[in-house]
């Protein structure tokens, strides 16, 4: 086996943080270093105040950006630039792992299978609402799969479905495919896993590779996070115009409904079509973002700074890049 790296985006860290660093030590596989981006010093600084927290993880190696610098894309390519690990783990601060054997069954299939990517099961947190707790059994079965170019037609879009919740990367096969997009606003983990299998690769779902990790959005919240889910596909129709996600939607919501029913929850099935009346409303206004006044674009979105970054790389397009003159490093 090789080295391990493991790299965090990080904003605002919680108490919480300090679980999470403190599980992945005790993995029965050893990390080599974990790689933190940090987006604005003085949020870790407070956390980490008063404590031995860089004392006692030597091997946590912090980088701070400023929330301008932040791209979902970017900013985790930056993070395996600073990697010479032959695999790296791509985690979300709020994702905890579900034992000491993460790791061990989450690189499985990159060295036994040949796999790009492998990704791993997310089992819901106590305080977990039960239509999200549904959406994470169905997002997530109990069984792990091997995709392929030849699961296409029988998956659909679901053939390209990863997520960087907690996801590690072979890193030779990600230098040859050029890694992470570089700038989007959302669904950097599918972009990558779609160039990788049409490139004649595999994605392996690793159910035994088990994360705690969810989210009780508000209606509000659900809007704007599917406004964003809607814009990355628009921006990249080389994955998403062929292979619609609606369908699969579609099939999630039918199904959350039945489950409700069924469990005696039905009084939560009102909240489940308005949620979803709010995820599609901001999913179709998305797709449609060229058309929307830029004004209108900011107030759906969850993510004010893409925006601004996308405007400082439109006006400095005519800039000899070689120079940098007006463009921060990322944009380089």
């Amino acid at each position: 086996m090789g080295t391990i790296d493991i790299i965090i985006p990080v904003y605002k860290p919680d108490k919480s943080f300090f679980t999470l660093i403190e599980r992945l030590e005790k993995q029965t596989v050893p990390v080599n270093r974990i790689i933190l981006l940090n987006t604005e010093q003085k949020y870790f600084e407070r956390l980490i105040y008063g404590t031995s927290f860089l004392e006692k993880y030597r091997n946590v190696y912090v980088t701070h950006l400023s929330k301008r610098e932040f791209n979902h894309g970017g900013t985790r390519k930056r993070g395996v630039q600073k990697s010479d690990a032959s695999i790296f783990v791509m985690m979300t601060q709020d994702a905890v792992p579900g034992d000491e054997h993460l790791l061990e069954y989450l690189v499985k299939p990159l060295e036994e299978e040949g796999a790009a990517v492998s990704y791993a099961r997310q089992l819901p947190a106590e305080d977990c609402n039960e239509i999200e707790r549904y959406t994470r059994a169905f997002n997530y079965p109990e069984e792990s799969r091997l995709k392929s170019k030849e699961d296409i037609q029988a998956l659909g879009i679901k053939t390209y479905f990863c997520s960087n919740v907690c996801a590690a990367y072979d890193r030779k096969i990600y230098d040859e495919l050029g890694g992470f997009i570089k700038h989007t606003i959302f669904n950097e983990d599918m972009i990558y896993a779609a160039a990788a299998v049409q490139a004649g690769y595999k994605i392996a779902y690793a159910a035994k590779a088990q994360v705690i990790h969810s989210h009780n959005y508000s209606f509000s919240q659900q809007f704007h996070r599917n406004f964003d889910m809607g814009v990355s596909q628009a921006d990249h129709p080389e994955v998403f115009a062929k292979l619609s996600s609606e369908g699969e939607g579609i099939q999630l919501v039918r199904a959350t409904s039945a489950h409700l029913w069924e469990s005696k929850k039905k009084r939560m099935i009102p909240k489940l079509y308005i949620g979803t009346a709010c995820k599609y409303a901001g999913y179709v206004l998305g797709k449609h973002y060229r058309s929307l006044p830029q004004k209108m674009v900011i107030k759906c979105t969850m993510n004010k700074t893409y925006w601004e970054q996308t405007g400082r790389i439109r006006s400095s397009e005519r800039i000899d890049a070689t120079k940098g003159y007006g463009k921060s490093e990322d944009e380089r």
